[in-house]
């Protein structure tokens, strides 16, 4: 009988808690994108708010989510438990999703989207921290691939749900953000009954990590993948503006949600397959074929705003997504304690989250002054950045800690 793939065996080896996870991200992911992926256009066609309002907004709320993750791992750490912060992340975010519905301003749409995003950042960190307890050191990549690859599977049918509701229910944005709310509160419910903690969390010992001696403990290996991790985030601003290129090249309001399908279906495609590979190759050297395909990416988008060529960048866009988001967790997780994991994800999503927040903006902001075309050649010009630096990196980083 010939044997599976290393792929489809990484695949059966993974612990049926990593699936919860991973089904819990789908269903909020959905819920999420169909808010999300008509968001902008509710902002600048019923708003009327202008495109720097968008970035300052999408921005101000993605790196809040970051920035939380430091106190949430910080608090999974102390308390030696992963599950409960994780389910208060995903009930938060459930709870704002009708504010979307009900908002007739800014002022509105800009508090539920930070207390979404805080429910993001309160999640995260205990999330990633708990898969990469619950997975076996050898398939870890693998682990985090099928999580993220889960979560984009999701946010594939969050905006084809978003497109069918728009078409037949004549663009009414308000409709579509109320029937987001049933899959968030279903993926409450499915985290506080799948997923077991493993015990040797539930009996560490409580200790402040945020101490001197503890945080010496977080290798210089660590803090280059935190480093890195800010350059690159630059590199990749908010998904509002892949939506606002394509509504450019004259696709109907109601179709511009499948923008995100295209990106998602490639990323949800590739996230697996590329975290098992992961487990096989150097992670600098993957990572550097994902920057090559953003750059790529950002050259295709700035060139036209044709379907086409639009289609193409996104493409490339999800396929660098594939290579690189699972894999940037499975570093962390690799060059860190295991007692220290919470912390050093928060850390990591502090860097991220401020880059994220310089990122939104500027892409706004240049968007308004410039085009849509500077707006891209300015993330190919970091993303070439962040390139030079991983290049440094696999010159004179240590090596990671042994996994464990």
């Amino acid at each position: 009988m010939e044997a599976a793939p290393p792929a489809e065996r990484s695949l059966r080896r993974i612990p049926s808690g990593i699936w919860v996870l991973g089904l819990v991200s789908l269903l909020m992911d959905a819920s999420s994108e169909m808010i999300h992926s008509l968001l902008p256009l509710f902002m600048v066609t019923v708003l009327g708010t202008g495109t720097i309002a968008v970035g300052i907004v999408e921005g101000l709320a993605e790196s809040l989510a970051l920035v939380v993750k430091v106190f949430s791992g910080t608090l999974s750490d102390y308390w030696g438990k992963r599950k409960g912060l994780t389910i208060f992340g995903y009930a938060l975010a459930a709870f704002t999703k009708p504010l979307f519905a009900l908002a007739s301003g800014i002022g509105l749409i800009l508090t539920a989207r930070l207390l979404d995003r805080i429910g993001k950042g309160v999640r995260g960190a205990p999330r990633d921290a708990l898969i990469a307890d619950i997975a076996p050191p050898a398939i870890r990549g693998a682990a985090f691939g099928l999580r993220q690859s889960l979560d984009t599977v999701g946010a594939i049918a969050g905006p084809v749900l978003a497109v069918g509701l728009m078409l037949l229910w004549d663009d009414d944005f308000r409709a579509v953000f109320w029937v987001a709310v049933v899959p968030a509160f279903l993926s409450v419910a499915l985290l506080s009954v799948g997923v077991r903690e493993p015990a040797h969390r539930q009996a560490s010992a409580r200790a402040n990590p945020i101490r001197w001696e503890t945080l010496t403990r977080l290798r210089s290996a660590y803090w280059w993948v935190v480093g890195f991790g800010a350059v690159f985030t630059l590199a990749r601003f908010s998904e509002a503006f892949l939506v606002l290129r394509a509504q450019e090249g004259g696709m109907p309001l109601a179709l511009v949600p499948l923008v995100m399908v295209a990106m998602n279906v490639v990323y949800a495609a590739s996230a697996y397959p590329f975290g098992a590979l992961a487990d096989r190759m150097r992670h600098t050297t993957l990572l550097a074929f994902g920057l090559a395909v953003l750059i790529g990416a950002d050259l295709v988008l700035a060139a036209h705003d044709d379907w086409s060529v639009v289609l193409a960048g996104i493409g490339l866009w999800g396929l660098h997504m594939g290579m690189t988001q699972g894999l940037l967790a499975t570093m962390v997780a690799d060059t860190v304690p295991a007692d220290l994991r919470g912390t050093a994800f928060g850390f990591f999503n502090l860097a991220g989250g401020l880059a994220t927040l310089a990122a939104s903006v500027l892409a706004g902001f240049l968007w308004d002054r410039l085009g849509a075309s500077f707006t891209f050649y300015a993330g190919a010009t970091f993303c070439t950045l962040a390139l030079l630096g991983l290049l440094v990196y696999r010159r004179w980083v240590e090596r990671p800690l042994p996994r464990s």
